[in-house]
C-alpha cells in the first residue's frame, strides 16, 4: 500500500463483528463490499487477527489484497498505517473480525476502541425470533464505551421474521439491515475453514447473490459513521535484501501468503520470484527460497511427482542457501507426508521425517518465536503431526498462556517451522532469515 501524504484522513468504517464464529461475517462483509460498490463507493477490506482463507476469498470478490489487522502480530503502528492508507484510497472501510466480538487476546473489541471501528454486530436469526435484542444489547453493554453502530441480522426466514426481530432492539441500537436465509447465499466450508482459491468462480456467484439479496433498513450499514486515521509512527525497514532474489512457491498446495508479509520484503529490496511445484515448475535463479503453508495434502500428487524441484531444492540446500519453509511447506519437505485417506506421498526429503494428516485440529493458537535472527511473530493452525528426529533450535511460545509451542528446526540454511510467520513484526530478523550474505 502506498502513503500520498502523511495528513490525518477521515472516511466511513465499520468492524463486522459478532457473538461468535458461524454467524456470518465474512458473507456480509463481501456483500457489503459489493453493495457499496455498486453505489459507487470505493471500498477497501481487512480481516482481524491470523487467518489466511477469509482474506482470500474476500480478495476473491473485491479483487484487491486484504491485509491483516493484529495488535499482536503487526503492532499498533503497523495497524494504524495499514488504515490510514486505505483511508487515503476509499470512502468505506470494512474491517472483518475474528470468532467473537471480545474472544482472544486481542480480540476484535480492542482493535475497535483503539482506532474507533463502529461494530456492526451480525447475527445469526436463524430460529430466533426477540431473542435476538437481548444479545445485540449485552454486546453493545459489555464493554462501555465500544463504539457500536448497530446490528445486522443473517438467514432470516421473511420480512416478517426481520420485523420481530428487529422490534426486539433497545431505542439506541440501530437495525441496519439483514440477508434472507438461502443456501445461494452460503459459504462452503472444508477441514481448515472456507475454500480456498481454486474455488473462486462459486464464491464470487455466492457473494454477488447475496449482495443483490442484501436488505437495508432505515438507515444502510454502507452508511457507516465517519472515522479519523492518522499515520503510524514506522520506521521504513531498511534495504538489507537489496540485490536479493526469493522464489516464492505460489499455487493451490502453497497459498497461505500474507500480502503484508510480500510488501514488507520488497520494501527491503528484494526481488521476488513465484513459482509453482504442483504445475512442475523448477526452481528459477534465486538467492533464497520461501515454500509457505497451503493445502500440500490435497495436491500431493501433484508436487510429489516433479522430481526436477526435488533436486533444484537439494541443490539450494546443499549449497548453504537460505530456505525457510511454514507449516505446509515444512510438511512438504520431510520424507514422506501421509494424507487423511492414510496414501503415503514422498517430499521432498530435505528433513528427515514424516508427516501425518488429522481429522481433527491439532494446533491453533498466536505464537511468539525466537530465532537466532531474532524475534518474529505469527500464528500456527494446522491439522497434522510431524515426527522428525531433528532437535529444534527454538521452541515458539503463545503470549496468552496457551499449550502450543511449535518447534523450529534448521538443517544447513534451512528453517522450517509449524508456524505462520508475520514479516512486519522483525523486519531485521527476516532480512537475515533470506540474506545469503
Amino acid at each position: 500500500m502506498n502513503a500520498p501524504s502523511m495528513t490525518r484522513r477521515r472516511c466511513h468504517a465499520l468492524l463486522v463483528s459478532g457473538c461468535g464464529s458461524g454467524q456470518g461475517k465474512t458473507t456480509v462483509t463481501g456483500a457489503l463490499a459489493l453493495h457499496a460498490r455498486a453505489l459507487g463507493k470505493r471500498v477497501r477490506v481487512f480481516k482481524t487477527g491470523p487467518d489466511f482463507l477469509d482474506p482470500m476469498v474476500l480478495q476473491a470478490i473485491t479483487g484487491e489484497p486484504v491485509w491483516q489487522l493484529d495488535l499482536f502480530m503487526g503492532g499498533e503502528a503497523h495497524c494504524a498505517q495499514l488504515l490510514w492508507e486505505a483511508a487515503n484510497e476509499a470512502d468505506l472501510v470494512l474491517v472483518e473480525g475474528a470468532m467473537g466480538l471480545f474472544d482472544g487476546n486481542p480480540s476484535s473489541a480492542d482493535l475497535a476502541e483503539r482506532f474507533g471501528l463502529p461494530v456492526l454486530a451480525v447475527i445469526n436469526g436463524a430460529a430466533m425470533a426477540q431473542t435476538l435484542g437481548a444479545i445485540a444489547y449485552g454486546l453493545k453493554q459489555y464493554r462501555p464505551g465500544l463504539p457500536f453502530a448497530g446490528v445486522f441480522a443473517n438467514r432470516v426466514a421473511s420480512a416478517y421474521h426481520a420485523r420481530l426481530l428487529f422490534d426486539s432492539l433497545p431505542p439506541d441500537i440501530d437495525a441496519l439491515g439483514w440477508l434472507p436465509a438461502a443456501a445461494e447465499l452460503s459459504l462452503p466450508a472444508r477441514h481448515l475453514g472456507l475454500v480456498p482459491q481454486a474455488d473462486d468462480n462459486d464464491v464470487a456467484s455466492r457473494f454477488t447473490a447475496a449482495a443483490k439479496a442484501l436488505q437495508p433498513c432505515s438507515r444502510d450499514a454502507c452508511q457507516a459513521p465517519m472515522v479519523t486515521f492518522k499515520p503510524g509512527d514506522l520506521v521504513p525497514p531498511p534495504p538489507m535484501l537489496a540485490g536479493q532474489r526469493i522464489a516464492v512457491a505460489r499455487d493451490a498446495a502453497f497459498c497461505f501468503l500474507y500480502p503484508a508479509n510480500l510488501d514488507c520484503l520488497r520494501a527491503m529490496g528484494a526481488s521476488l520470484q513465484f513459482f509453482s511445484p504442483v504445475s512442475g515448475e523448477r526452481l528459477p535463479p534465486c538467492d533464497a527460497v520461501w515454500l509457505p503453508g497451503g493445502y500440500p495434502e490435497l495436491h500431493a500428487a501433484a508436487w510429489s511427482a516433479n522430481e526436477a524441484l526435488r533436486a533444484d531444492l537439494r541443490e539450494h540446500q546443499v549449497a548453504g542457501k537460505p530456505m525457510l519453509a511454514e507449516c505446509g511447506g515444512m510438511m512438504s519437505l520431510f520424507d514422506e507426508l501421509v494424507d487423511i485417506d492414510e496414501h503415503a506421498h514422498p517430499g521432498f526429503g530435505l528433513l528427515p521425517g514424516r508427516t501425518h494428516m488429522h481429522q481433527r485440529l491439532v494446533s491453533l493458537g498466536l505464537q511468539r518465536l525466537v530465532l537466532p535472527e531474532g524475534e518474529l511473530r505469527g500464528h500456527s493452525f494446522h491439522y497434522s503431526i510431524s515426527e522428525t528426529p531433528l532437535a529444534p533450535i527454538a521452541r515458539a511460545t503463545n503470549p496468552n498462556g496457551g499449550p502450543t509451542e511449535e518447534a523450529a528446526y534448521r538443517v544447513h540454511r534451512t528453517t522450517a517451522s509449524y508456524v505462520h510467520l508475520y514479516f512486519p513484526s522483525n523486519p531485521v530478523a527476516v532480512a537475515r532469515l533470506f540474506s545469503s550474505n
